[in-house]
C-alpha cells in the first residue's frame, strides 16, 4: 500500500507560479507511474502530468510549456512546477501513485489551487 500526502496549494494571481509536492510513503519500491490529477467544481477529475519510473512524461495539452513534473530519485517526492497560472487551472489537485503489475492505485487528499485576482 502506498500513501500519498499533497501539499503546496494556495491562491494566487493570474501569471503567479505555485509548486505542489507529493510525499509518498509505504510500498514504493512498486510505483511505475506517478501522476498529478485536478478536479474542478462541477467537472469530472482530469490527468494533468504524468512521469514514469523511467523518468518519460507525459502533459495535458492546457498545461504543456507552464507545467513540469519531476521526482525525486528516491522515488518517495514527486513535484509540480506551475507557471503562468490561469484562472482555469483553478481546482483541487490530487496527486497518484500506479503499479502496473498489481493494477492498483493510491490517491491523496488533494490541495486546493485556487487562481484569482
Amino acid at each position: 500500500q502506498v500513501q500519498l500526502v499533497e501539499s503546496g496549494g494556495g491562491l494566487v494571481q493570474p501569471g503567479g507560479s505555485l509548486r505542489l509536492s507529493c510525499a509518498a510513503s509505504g510500498s514504493i519500491a512498486g510505483i511505475d507511474v506517478m501522476g498529478w490529477y485536478r478536479q474542478a467544481p462541477g467537472k469530472q477529475r482530469e490527468l494533468v502530468a504524468i512521469i514514469t519510473s523511467g523518468g518519460s512524461t507525459n502533459y495535458a495539452d492546457s498545461v504543456k510549456g507552464r507545467f513540469s513534473i519531476s521526482r525525486d530519485s528516491a522515488g518517495n517526492m514527486m513535484y509540480l512546477q506551475m507557471n503562468s497560472l490561469k484562472p482555469e487551472d483553478t481546482a483541487v489537485y490530487y496527486c497518484n501513485a500506479y503499479n502496473i503489475g498489481t493494477r492498483k492505485g493510491s490517491w491523496g487528499q488533494g490541495t486546493q489551487v485556487t487562481v484569482s485576482s
